[in-house]
């Protein structure tokens, strides 16, 4: 039964304050909770010039994401395709509430909305059959949808995966496919897959990307090799590795051993 302020008067105060200022007027409270209006208009047109990896910057998501979320299955963009910029999700629908008046009782309020008292008492954390005017009870038992968690991976493990995939192959002097590469010819072979552009020559990407101090998985390490000047390039995977184009082909070399070290220059990066 609904307990009434006048049988309340062992309970504390707090209680009485709320039992006789509560509004008693009839009334089924619906709230809808609809999505951002904009998340449905958050697509993106792809421009002339447009790369993957352009768009993931410019919109703070990942390449593997934008692949993911429109099912992408190579790095191939075209000029007016659309491309969601959010991952799949649904939305909450509606969630109603039920306002106790005078003379209910939980059994009146779960016929009404078709639960059991079970049910009723459940998605209200209710511990006993009490229920008093004013409270605002939840009567539907719709789940809220959650948006799935993203998969972030970040751009300098997409390099170093793409890199890893062409071990063994050959060296070929002036060569920028998988049938032979030059170690600059690799490398921004490397970087292309991934959406990232960069120069094509050891000179010019020395010259043309972010000088760093110290390199992290991902950059580029420079080293003075046949001729003054940064003549050699491959991609820093850590622990002073890195992968590199030499005359056996790609392959992964020490950076400390008694050739490179010597004649390392420095690193650029281009994230």
């Amino acid at each position: 039964m609904i307990e009434r302020a006048k049988q309340l008067k062992g309970e504390q105060p707090s209680m009485k304050k709320l039992l006789l200022t509560v509004v008693t007027t009839a009334g089924i409270l619906l709230t809808s909770f609809g999505g951002n209006a904009s998340a449905h208009e958050n697509i993106y047109t792809v421009q002339s010039g447009d790369t993957l990896w352009k768009i993931s910057q410019s919109n703070q998501v990942s390449i593997a994401d934008l692949k993911a979320w429109n099912q992408l299955t190579s790095d191939t963009i075209y000029v007016n395709q659309k491309l969601s910029l959010l991952a799949p999700h649904s939305h909450e629908t509606a969630t109603t509430t039920y306002t106790v008046q005078k003379g209910d009782s939980l059994w009146g309020i779960s016929t009404r909305f078709q639960l059991s008292i079970a049910q009723l008492k459940s998605i209200n954390n209710l511990t006993s059959d009490t229920i008093y005017i004013g409270q605002v009870l939840k009567v539907s038992l719709t789940p809220i949808s959650e948006p799935q968690p993203e998969t972030t991976v970040s751009k300098a493990d997409l390099v170093i995966s793409e890199a890893k995939k062409y071990i063994g192959t050959p060296y070929l002097w002036g060569g920028m496919t998988p049938a032979g590469f030059d170690c600059s010819g690799y490398t921004s072979y490397v970087f292309n897959k991934v959406g990232i552009t960069i120069p094509r020559t050891a000179a010019t990407q020395w010259s043309g990307l972010k000088v760093i101090s110290t390199p992290m998985p991902g950059d580029l390490v420079f080293f003075e090799t046949y001729a003054p000047g940064p003549t050699h390039v491959g991609i820093y995977l850590g622990d002073n590795k890195f992968i590199q184009v030499g005359s056996s082909g790609v392959s992964i070399a020490d950076m400390t051993n008694s050739y490179w070290k010597p004649r390392y220059l420095g690193a650029r990066t281009a994230f």
